[in-house]
């Protein structure tokens, strides 16, 4: 209870405090290319049921038909504007949204797609007796996933085979610590993390 109040009353009031910035930011991204502001797509969420994440659009539209996977930080169908907002991650502001609905949480394992859910275990169903969060133990540890892809000879293989596994070793371990304290402690270390960038 104590964990989705902290969720709902600070994703509120980060909405609000943050609107000025996230309205520059949209009309930045209206100017840089063509489409939406917000990128909309089907995440797999608590209880094994999907739900829909928002973020900033951060590559040019129907980039995903072109593969699931970001390669490197400098993908060729990430737009200008894209490669800052993926940088400093203010591309997850939205999410911000999803938190105030109840979708997700500030921390939590990171919701992924349903194509990748399908090469879990069942064992590996555990992490959806939690809601998908922000940022989480396996976030902070693959923070540079994008770069790891890139050196990759085969980017898919490498995502299936070890870092899906890897990042579900992690977010397990994630739901043994869980508390409020804990997700506080990850809160922070996200924050410092990404202001070191």
């Amino acid at each position: 209870m104590l964990k989705r109040v902290f969720d709902f009353v600070f994703s509120i009031l980060g909405l609000a405090l943050l609107s000025p910035i996230l309205l520059i930011i949209s009309i930045l991204i209206k100017l840089d290319s063509k489409g939406p502001v917000f990128f909309k797509q089907e995440r797999v969420g608590k209880n094994n049921i999907n739900f829909v994440i928002y973020k900033f659009r951060t590559m040019r539209i129907q980039s995903d038909k072109k593969g699931l996977l970001t390669i490197g930080n400098h993908d060729s169908r990430i737009t200008k504007i894209g490669y800052f907002l993926r940088r400093y991650k203010i591309d997850e502001f939205p999410q911000l949204i999803n938190v105030v609905k109840g979708d997700m949480s500030f921390v939590g394992p990171r919701p992924e797609l349903r194509h990748y859910v399908n090469f879990y275990s069942k064992s590996d169903m555990e992490i959806f007796t939690v809601r998908p969060g922000i940022t989480g133990l396996a976030s902070l540890k693959y923070r540079n996933e994008v770069e790891l892809l890139k050196a990759a000879k085969d980017p898919e293989k490498l995502f299936i085979e070890t870092i899906i596994p890897d990042k579900l070793k992690f977010n397990k371990e994630y739901i043994k610590k869980q508390s409020f304290l804990f997700d506080l402690k990850l809160i922070i270390q996200t924050v410092f993390k990404v202001i070191s960038k």
